[in-house]
């Protein structure tokens, strides 16, 4: 399996390279009434960091104070639930059912990742499954003034002004349209990858030479076990709490009842 990484070794070619990774443009804001100067002046401290002003152009075109953004932020209740209430919310058990046919139906594609990156079929796709029902549904809020919206919200500002960045990157490289619609925070694609990660994670999984995380399945499911190998995941170790590859599924996502939903699904799909 060939994989490509967007984060290029020429420093010139790199946005990022030239961007302190905690870069803020301007004050932050905790309602839309500051958003058009932030986007102002965060466009010219940017472009002083060596972002083209045409890509800054084509990448703000559109983009907006994004409200339903900023209540997903400040509403994410269902991750201080049980882990039964949990599962029950999020369709546990019709992503276990559903999973083992996708396993069986893919069973070429998840060897193939697995050869690649030690990560068998189960969490990542419970993860899949978890993130958008198996790519059914990927989210309608516009991408960049979502993260956007972010950069310029108090709450973690420098944060989500890296995932600007990076999202810049990807529009400069033609990898993320300027017109593109994800979940609420700016999460791309099939698994729902920020676009830091797509930077530093995303893989070629088809073998086309290209990272398309919202069209093609292999490259979103080769991209998550990338993900899970940066985060220490070791071929052949367990993935249940207190075993070794647990700790990678907890740099998925910081919520427990998450991560032990991952673990648990993943081993009813793989069955062991």
């Amino acid at each position: 399996m060939r994989m490509t990484k967007f984060l290029l070794v020429a420093a010139a070619a790199c946005i990022l390279h030239a961007v302190p990774a905690a870069a803020k443009a301007a004050q932050c804001g905790n309602n839309g009434a500051g958003f058009e100067e932030w986007v102002g002046e965060f466009k010219q401290e940017a472009a002083t960091h060596g972002v083209s002003p045409k890509i800054l152009d084509r990448a703000f075109a559109n983009v907006a104070y994004n409200r339903p953004t900023i209540a997903a932020d400040r509403g994410q209740k269902s991750f201080k639930l049980s882990f039964d209430a949990f599962m029950q919310k999020r369709g546990g058990a019709t992503i276990i059912s559903r999973g083992k046919g996708m396993k069986r139906s893919n069973a070429a594609l998840f060897a193939s990742i697995e050869r690649s990156f030690g990560v068998p079929a189960g969490p990542l796709i419970a993860i899949w499954g978890m993130e958008t029902g198996f790519g059914s549904y990927m989210g309608n809020q516009h991408t960049l003034s979502a993260v956007s919206t972010l950069a310029y919200d108090c709450r973690r500002s420098d944060y989500f002004t890296d995932q600007l960045y990076a999202a810049l990157q990807l529009v400069s490289e033609g990898y993320l349209s300027p017109q593109a619609r994800g979940a609420a925070h700016g999460e791309i694609g099939q698994t729902q990858f920020l676009p830091r990660n797509v930077v530093r994670f995303g893989a070629d999984g088809d073998g086309d030479g290209r990272v398309d995380m919202v069209g093609s399945r292999a490259d979103a499911l080769a991209s998550t076990a990338n993900f899970l190998k940066g985060h220490g995941w070791q071929a052949g170790a367990g993935y249940q709490p207190g075993e070794p590859n647990f700790a990678a599924i907890a740099g998925w996502n910081a919520a427990t009842v998450y991560q032990q939903a991952i673990a648990y699904i993943g081993q009813q799909i793989d069955g062991n």
